[in-house]
């Protein structure tokens, strides 16, 4: 399968049990594989925003944001220009650091890529790092030769730059 470029879609959807479930059967069934996903709330009450991340056609990718419209509990979905969109991601990781080289180096790193360190014993770190998903995977390269204990990753958060915006101002409203 040929590599395809990174596609955003973004949905406001009602705060309610079985909603998340709905749209991932969707996906599923229409045989996406989602690389990342994120459910957080919104400014406004009662709504969340599911961010999902994957790689795909982009007609296919159209098709698909239209068939997530139909879900009832959406209320509004689009897909993100990943050059038209902020968007971050943030991973925790826990780093081996015995030797007090090795920390000074890897302390160095974390100064160069702007991430931060939440919690030292003494013989690890776990450090905290924010950015696209590229520097993430540039700063997990480097942490590999330290001797990555444990890592966590969230998905993708995003929203469109300028006054274009995915929101919605009655909730009832598609």
């Amino acid at each position: 399968m040929a590599e395809y470029e990174l596609r955003i879609i973004s949905a406001l959807v009602e705060d309610r049990p079985g909603v998340l479930f709905k749209v991932t059967s969707l996906i599923r069934r229409r045989g996406f594989n989602i690389a990342t996903i994120t459910v957080g709330s919104t400014e406004k009450d009662k709504i969340s925003r599911i961010t999902i991340t994957t790689r795909g056609n982009p007609a296919v990718v159209e098709q698909l944001v239209k068939q997530l419209s139909k879900i009832p509990e959406v209320l509004k979905i689009s897909e993100l220009d990943p050059d038209d969109s902020a968007f971050r991601e943030l991973a925790l990781i826990k780093v081996s650091a015995v030797e007090s080289l090795k920390r000074s180096d890897i302390l160095n790193y974390i100064n160069i890529f702007r991430a931060r360190v939440i919690d030292v014993s003494k013989d690890s770190l776990v450090i905290e790092v924010v950015g696209q998903p590229k520097k993430i995977q540039a700063f997990l390269d480097l942490m590999k030769g330290f001797g990555i204990i444990e890592m966590a990753k969230t998905g993708i958060v995003a929203l469109s730059r300028g006054a274009k915006s995915t929101s919605v101002s009655d909730p009832t409203a598609k």
